[in-house]
């Protein structure tokens, strides 16, 4: 069968996994998937069961949910995890055997790390109660009357403004669903876990007098599971993350690093190791030069996050996850930190795993560039050959096909080494030379790889070349290729974004009149600073990007802390933070532009993308500018399906038209 190109709908066909769980006997593995509604307007996540042998694949959750976070009871037999039902998020308990799902707990809030005694019998979570809001006469929410702010931090993208609990620890009856909150932190709690014989729990707290400004000086506390006085565990300053127990539960592992000034995600996060009974913590990996996370960006994952270090049952190991070179890898260190080593490797994007406890096996969900991610498992140590045991899009891509970029090592003006990628169209010919498209990734502190990129392989099938490459500014290449934009966009990064375009413009199967140019979020930025500083490329398209850093400081929810990255702030230091602004050299723009971005884009508010057009209207430029009702900046992840569609469609029609010259 003669296979077809691939269309902006089919991404709505596609099913994506969204969590990973090996059951207590490792006989089955759980996990999620989320798909598109019928109507294209939003999402429903279900979970479903495979055995560890690949048959028996199994639906288990239907119709209009969306349940995340599921796990098992310590003997297998039951299954708790949150869903949203009918408008409203609870707590939710089910036999792994199937059945009907049965509410536990659903006070109007939201439950989130869940997690389950070693006698089964509670559950552990954070909640967040939401604030009374006023209703209609028929219960429909209302806006209020006004809003009191009193906090820097007080909205979040994707989440709108952010209730006034910050979420504490409850421990639920995992039979009654009776709940009782053991923690009272000011700035509130994250990441609580079980120790031991669950008579103690762990947890995560910033107890800084203003945590917002202070967000990186996270504590780890212990505390009875019946409440009381929590006790302090000794560590560094710094950011802490995804909390695990020693099967003894003497010691606690976590993800972390010691600079609580750093900027944006330059220190690698490191594992680290701290005794329960007291003590210092140490860092088990300090000789390795990269970060302890997911930080592989596609447009079929969500945002990365940090999948928790996993401990084998006799202690002697932790395994975790490792983003480098365009490759998320799953990596194991010895629990005395003297040596690492790769455990799951290649060139793929390892979104999620989950060990046994019977210490025989890990599940885990790999993606590379040709697939969205599918379910595997393998041995431990993961050395022999890994069973593939999911086919959730394989009737969908035997159809379509879906040519795989070709990887290569560029020179910067400096003789840098730039990674990078080309994704050649099917039937592509090396008679012809074709238009093509340079792709920008967000972050800036992440990487793009070997995962599945749907708007890649769109823009492929619609006769461009698209090349895409890891500039310095970046993650996965080492804390020194990550700082070297630190207080300096706008310079090396622009420099390698050019060496790699100017690279593309030298091969024969490239029109070099006919090249262009798209990112998103930092990429948007750099869009922008790319035509505001030459007229190399013939259109672009700027996506929920910054373009007046001065404005950007005070409307985005996290624009206060942006002075870890450029350093002073707007008012002592104007002049750094004025120049490293698009729009101040907005008068040499002469490439069409298009600005794209979402009206509820928290992040990169649609105010940076506004100035920007009415500038360039103002000097009579070629612009225009798509602006998405309702949407966050992550519009081309998680916004709604049909809007991600036509996202899709206008950044085709205005290549179409500029390198193309269709109409």
């Amino acid at each position: 069968m003669k296979k077809r190109k691939i269309t902006a709908e089919d991404l709505l066909k596609m099913k994506f996994i969204r969590s990973v769980r090996l059951s207590p006997d490792e006989s089955k593995i759980m996990f999620t998937t989320e798909t598109t509604s019928d109507d294209k307007r939003k999402y429903h996540s279900h979970i479903y069961m495979v055995n560890s042998d690949g048959t028996g694949c199994r639906q288990y959750t239907f119709g209009d949910v969306s349940d995340s976070g599921p796990v098992f009871s310590p003997d297998g037999k039951w299954i708790f995890f949150t869903s949203k039902r009918g408008g409203k998020k609870g707590l939710y308990k089910m036999p792994t055997e199937g059945g009907e799902a049965r509410l536990l707990a659903g006070e109007d809030g939201s439950y989130s790390s869940l997690s389950v005694s070693p006698d089964g019998k509670k559950i552990l979570c954070v909640f967040t109660k939401s604030d009374d809001v006023p209703k209609d006469k028929d219960g429909k929410r209302e806006e209020p009357v006004f809003r009191h702010i009193t906090r820097l931090f007080y909205k979040l993208d994707n989440s709108g403004f952010l209730p006034g609990d910050r979420g504490h620890i409850y421990i639920y009856d995992a039979e009654t669903g009776q709940g009782k909150r053991i923690t009272n932190t000011r700035n509130g709690e994250k990441c609580p876990i079980w120790l031991g014989d669950g008579r103690h729990i762990a947890y995560i707290a910033n107890t800084s007098r203003d945590s917002d400004i202070e967000h990186m000086r996270d504590d780890i506390f212990i505390i009875s599971a019946k409440g009381g006085k929590p006790r302090e565990l000794s560590k560094p300053p710094g950011p802490v993350e995804a909390l695990s127990a020693s099967p003894d539960g003497r010691e606690i592992a976590f993800f972390g690093h010691d600079d609580p000034d750093d900027a944006w995600g330059v220190s690698n996060h490191h594992i680290w190791k701290v005794p329960v009974a007291g003590g210092r913590a140490v860092d088990l990996t300090p000789k390795l030069d990269r970060m302890t996370a997911d930080i592989t960006i596609s447009d079929t994952a969500e945002d990365h996050t940090a999948e928790g270090p996993a401990w084998s049952q006799d202690g002697k190991t932790i395994y975790f996850q490792v983003s480098e070179n365009g490759s998320t890898r799953l990596y194991k260190v010895r629990s005395t930190g003297k040596e690492y080593s790769l455990v799951i490797g290649g060139k793929a994007h390892l979104t999620a795993f989950s060990l046994g406890k019977r210490n025989r096996t890990i599940a885990y969900a790999l993606s590379d560039s040709t697939v969205p991610a599918e379910i595997f498992i393998t041995n431990i140590p993961g050395q022999s050959k890994a069973k593939r045991v999911s086919h959730l899009n394989d009737t969908l891509f035997k159809e379509i096909e879906i040519p795989k970029p070709e990887e290569m090592i560029i020179r910067g003006h400096d003789g840098y080494p730039i990674h990078a990628w080309i994704l050649k169209p099917p039937g592509f010919s090396t008679n012809k030379k074709y238009p093509s498209i340079m792709q920008v990734h967000g972050g800036p502190r992440v990487q793009y790889g070997y995962s599945f990129f749907h708007e890649m392989q769109y823009l492929a099938a619609n006769g461009y070349v698209v090349y895409y490459g890891n500039p310095r500014g970046g993650q996965g290449y080492g804390r020194e290729h990550a700082d070297s934009i630190t207080n300096a966009w706008g310079t090396l990064d622009y420099k390698d974004c050019m060496s790699l375009a100017q690279f593309m413009a030298t091969q024969k199967y490239i029109n070099k009149n006919r090249m262009g140019l798209t990112g998103g979020s930092y990429g948007g930025y750099m869009t922008n600073w790319i035509v505001t500083h030459t007229s190399f490329f013939k259109a672009a398209v700027t996506q929920r990007s910054i373009s007046n850093f001065i404005s950007f400081y005070g409307s985005s929810d996290i624009g206060f802390d942006f002075d870890r990255e450029i350093k002073g702030s707007p008012w002592k230091n104007h002049d750094s933070w004025w120049e490293m602004s698009p729009l101040k050299h907005i008068a040499k723009v002469t490439t069409p532009l298009l600005i794209i971005h979402s009206e509820q884009d928290l992040r990169c508010p649609i105010e940076q993308g506004e100035q920007f057009f009415t500038a360039l209207k103002k000097l009579g430029r070629k612009v225009e500018m798509v602006r998405f009702p309702e949407e966050p900046h992550g519009l081309s992840r998680c916004g709604r399906p049909d809007r991600r569609i036509a996202r899709l469609d206008w950044i085709l029609k205005w290549f179409d038209r500029y390198l193309k010259g269709k109409k």
